[in-house]
C-alpha cells in the first residue's frame, strides 16, 4: 500500500494523556496533519489544553477509567497512549487494557514508555542504568507515587495482543527545537543509541508518524535523537 493510502486510513485520533508535555506535542503534530483529535486527561488538567479548546474534543477523566476510554476511542482510527506509572493502583496496565479492549478493530495503537521496557530480553543495559531503575522502582513504590512494574505489565499485555500496536521506547528527554524524526533500533545497547537523548517534541513526532508507518506494526522501537553522537557516527 502506498504512503498516501496509508495516511488516508487515519482521520480521527485519540490521544490518551493529552495534557502532559508529550501529549501536548502530539496534539500539535496530529492537528498539523489535519486529524480530528480527541484528548483524554484528568479533569484537573483540562485547563492545560486551553490553547486547543476550539480544535479538539476533550474527554475528562482518569485514563484507567474504562468508561472514559470507551467513549474517547469510539470511532478513532488511531490511539496514542502515554503509559504513565502513577500511583500503585495499576494505572498503566488499566489504561493499556482499556485501550486494547475498546479501540476499534484494525485501529493503530501506539504506546509510549521508556527504554527499561524489553520485548524479547535481548536489550543490553549498563549497570548504572539498571541500578538507577531498581532504586527508582523501590522508592516510587515505597512512597506510593510510581509503580514501574505496572508499566512493564502494561507493555506485556500490549505485546501479547493481536492488535496493530507499536510500543515506542524513549531515551532520556529534553526540551528544545525539533531535530527531525528520531532514529530507532530494535534493541537498547546498539551503538547508534549511545547518545541516550531525544527532544520531547521529536518523541511526539515519532509517535504520530507511527500511525501511518506499517513497518512499525508490532515493533518496539527504541528511539534516540537524530543529532546525537551515536547517530552521527553511524552516518559518517
Amino acid at each position: 500500500m502506498d504512503a498516501d493510502a496509508v495516511h488516508d486510513r487515519v482521520k480521527k485520533v485519540c490521544i490518551v494523556g493529552a495534557s502532559g508535555k508529550l501529549g501536548q506535542y502530539m496534539v500539535r503534530h496530529a492537528l498539523d496533519r489535519g486529524y480530528e483529535v480527541v484528548g483524554v486527561c484528568r479533569e484537573r488538567s483540562v485547563p492545560k489544553l486551553a490553547a486547543f479548546a476550539d480544535r479538539i474534543t476533550v474527554v475528562p477523566g482518569q485514563t484507567n477509567d474504562r468508561e472514559v476510554i470507551r467513549r474517547a476511542v469510539d470511532g478513532c482510527d488511531g490511539v496514542l497512549t502515554v503509559l504513565v506509572p502513577w500511583g500503585v493502583r495499576q494505572y498503566s496496565s488499566g489504561t493499556a487494557q482499556a485501550v486494547l479492549d475498546y479501540a476499534k478493530p484494525g485501529a493503530r495503537l501506539v504506546f509510549s514508555c521508556g527504554w527499561h521496557i524489553t520485548r524479547d530480553g535481548k536489550d543490553k543495559y549498563s549497570r548504572a542504568f539498571t541500578t538507577l531503575l531498581r532504586i527508582a522502582a523501590w522508592v516510587g513504590k515505597a512512597v506510593r507515587a510510581v509503580e514501574i512494574d505496572d508499566q512493564v505489565e502494561a507493555c506485556r499485555r500490549v505485546f501479547a495482543s493481536d492488535t496493530r500496536w507499536t510500543v515506542v521506547r524513549g531515551s532520556d528527554l529534553e526540551e528544545g527545537e525539533s531535530q527531525g524524526l528520531p532514529v530507532w533500533r530494535r534493541h537498547v545497547g546498539d551503538p547508534v543509541l549511545s547518545g541516550n537523548l531525544t527532544r520531547r517534541v521529536d518523541f511526539a513526532l515519532f509517535m504520530v508518524e507511527a500511525l501511518t508507518d506499517d513497518t512499525l506494526v508490532r515493533e518496539a522501537p527504541a528511539i534516540v535523537g537524530r543529532l546525537t553522537p551515536g547517530v552521527l557516527a553511524a552516518s559518517a
